[in-house]
């Protein structure tokens, strides 16, 4: 049994006080995947944060490890199911690089270009859900606007809104339908005359830029520290993209501009994004014109009914939407991989909330929750 002394009337000298525990989550209103944090508070002030995750574990790599590369695949790009294309293409790189194989000269540009629609994406729902998260709505419709214009495009080549399942090992499930790369264009064209409209509407405006400068820094030796990759990373003045530093498909041969901020607070998170986006449009476009000049060929490579990876072990790592995701496969040379390791971006990126949530106010915590731009299932994977 627990004794409290309280101070009662003008003889009180301090009113005494105890920490309170409390839950945020779990809770999700498609239960998807659910995060957990464990706050302290002192007051309305956060004294410590704990993530707790979990809560969906769906055990990914040993469903991997009973799966031949084909079936990987289609359970590679639901982890992240946001970048539902960036996720597959790790696992094909990883094979192909152990089998030796090179995929067609199309297929490497097809496949550049639907990453970078598939960024584009990923960042047009974090664009629009963040602001609704601070209480501004309106932003969501103009970027759901503009993701069904380039939804529009990437369901008409793979069939799927979500989940593309387009990529194979050696290529691409099948050549690029006739007259599709002139809608990629009007797409990606419409998209970029309207994305000034959203960053007018929210990211200049003053209640919006109240809430988030200078709320929740993130230092360049916590990035370090705890390993946060992408748009976060670089918002704290971390110069770093694989798509520049470690290039793969096309990207050795695209003017990849990475987009630094150096406050790494909410407000520089939301503007990288910004940036970020424009860049995929006009990265976009490029992959367009190279496959235009492109001569007729093929766009896969043709692969035994069993395919089997030698023996061996490698790690493929790509530049996803909210980070560097990466796969580490061992192969005895049989039809599944003996383990495919999977490092997910969010998964590392949430982490370090115990070091930027303590001393900021309960109310400021949803700002910097959303700011961290992550999907529950890459971290429960």
């Amino acid at each position: 049994m627990t004794e409290r002394v309280v101070g009662i009337g003008a003889g009180a000298k301090e009113l005494a006080t105890e920490d309170m525990i409390l839950n945020i989550g779990p809770q999700h209103p498609s239960t998807h995947g659910v995060l957990r944090l464990r706050l302290t508070l002192d007051g309305e002030r956060i004294a410590t944060a704990e993530p707790i995750i979990g809560y969906m574990h769906r055990g990914a790599e040993k469903l991997f490890e009973v799966r031949d590369y084909r079936q990987i695949i289609m359970l590679a790009n639901r982890h992240d199911w946001l970048s539902g294309f960036a996720n597959e293409l790790g696992v094909v790189l990883a094979a192909e690089r152990l089998l030796g194989m090179e995929p067609p000269v199309r297929a490497v540009w097809a496949r550049t270009l639907l990453a970078e629609l598939n960024r584009v994406l990923n960042h047009l729902m974090f664009l629009g859900s963040y602001p609704l998260e601070l209480g501004a709505m309106t932003p969501l419709f103009y970027s759901f606007d503009e993701r069904e214009r380039i939804q529009a495009v990437m369901e008409e080549i793979s069939g799927g809104r979500m989940h593309y399942m387009f990529n194979r090992v050696g290529g691409l499930k099948e050549d690029l339908p006739l007259g599709w790369l002139d809608r990629v264009s009007q797409a990606v064209a419409e998209t970029r005359r309207r994305v000034p409209d959203i960053e007018n509407l929210i990211l200049h405006n003053e209640i919006f830029i109240a809430r988030t400068r200078g709320v929740g820094v993130l230092t360049r030796e916590q990035i370090m520290q705890y390993g946060v990759s992408g748009p976060i990373a670089r918002a704290s003045g971390v110069d770093f993209d694989l798509r520049r530093d470690e290039p793969y498909l096309a990207y050795p041969e695209l003017p990849v501009k990475v987009v630094t901020r150096s406050a790494g607070d909410c407000h520089d998170r939301f503007e990288v994004l910004f940036e970020q986006l424009k860049v995929s449009l006009d990265l976009a476009d490029a992959c367009v014109e190279r496959l235009r000049s492109l001569p007729p060929g093929p766009i896969n490579q043709r692969l035994p009914k069993v395919l089997k990876v030698p023996e061996g072990h490698t790690y493929a790592w790509t530049e996803n939407p909210l980070g560097i995701n990466g796969y580490y496969l061992v192969s005895k040379g049989d039809k599944t991989p003996w383990r495919l390791k999977l490092r997910s971006a969010s998964y590392s990126n949430i982490q370090v909330l115990r070091e930027m949530l303590p001393g900021h106010l309960v109310a400021d915590m949803v700002a910097i929750l959303g700011s961290m731009f992550f999907v529950v299932g890459d971290i429960d994977k």
